[in-house]
């Protein structure tokens, strides 16, 4: 007959095996180190956020403790102002600075503005961009060139110049740029905006890469079909090529593409947004996440 001994007899038995000292299995305790401590005030700067998504995250970002400036064109300075009140109105710092973000050096004094009126830059969210529908061969050069002055040269400028801030302060920090699910598969007449975001996709895990070293964590958001006033305008403009009434694009690619069944609103992408700013995703680098309601599955 045999006998079995469990194995915690047969160490404390064993004066051999009870000699030899029990390693430890339990995983080291890290500190984190990118993310900015919440006793700290917290800064952001959002381009292209008069209204819409900008909007919609700038004042989600202000109710996560964040002092934030406004920024977008001339033409939207109104609604600018409007969420500079409604950022104050919540307790936290705030002022509107107009720049183009397709203009390097008018983004260099965005930068230096933010710095100046609320301190130390820790998030930089680029997501102003123009949206236009046309049919691949009517484009013109200049069509194409706009496209990519904003939604990616502006991009570019808001990344390089936040890196440069941060790395001078020598502080960790986070660059969030706007992608679109077209950034993962074009949609007809919107050719050139959706080259747009795959670029921008590109350049996301490119500065992902050489910011590392920096602790700077660089990724994006893609949303999906937002209500909102760029929305609108591709509804309207699809509808003119297709004959379809105001309203009826947006609903049929809502019923026949969402797996949610309802179009987004900017709540939904500003959500995402507060993740990627949060210190819960100090780990991730380089990703850009899609929020369409399921129409794009990565």
């Amino acid at each position: 007959m045999a006998f079995r001994l469990p194995a915690r007899t047969i160490w404390r038995a064993s004066p051999k095996f009870a000699a030899i000292p029990r390693i430890s299995t339990q995983a080291p305790r890290w500190k984190r180190k990118y993310a900015v401590s919440t006793d700290e005030n917290r800064t952001a700067i959002v381009t292209g956020s008069a209204r819409g998504i900008g909007k919609a995250i700038a004042l989600r970002l202000a109710n996560d403790g964040y002092d934030v400036c406004i920024n977008d064109i001339a033409t939207n300075k109104s609604g600018a102002d409007e969420v500079v009140k409604e950022i104050q109105a919540l307790g936290r710092k705030s002022f509107a600075y107009i720049a183009d973000v397709s203009n390097l050096s008018e983004v260099q004094g965005l930068v230096q503005a933010s710095v100046s009126e609320l301190g130390p830059l820790n998030t930089m969210v680029a997501n102003a961009g123009i949206a236009q529908v046309k049919a691949l061969l009517d484009l013109t050069e200049q069509d194409l060139r706009r496209m990519f002055e904003v939604n990616v040269f502006g991009v570019y400028n808001c990344y390089t110049t936040a890196a440069k801030q941060l790395i001078s302060q020598n502080t960790p920090g986070k660059l969030i740029g706007a992608a679109s699910i077209v950034a993962f598969k074009p949609f007809a007449l919107l050719s050139h905006y959706s080259a747009s975001k795959w670029a921008v996709r590109g350049l996301t895990q490119a500065f992902a890469m050489e910011m590392a070293e920096h602790k700077i964590t660089v990724n994006a958001y893609a949303p999906g079909i937002v209500g909102t006033a760029m929305w609108d305008l591709i509804d309207e403009k699809l509808g003119e090529k297709t004959g379809a009434k105001k309203g009826d694009t947006i609903k049929k690619y809502t019923d026949e593409l969402i797996a949610l069944g309802r179009t987004s609103v900017p709540e939904d992408v500003a959500g995402t947004v507060s993740f990627l700013a949060g210190r819960d995703s100090d780990y991730m680098t380089g990703q850009t996440i899609v929020i369409d309601g399921g129409i794009i599955f990565t």
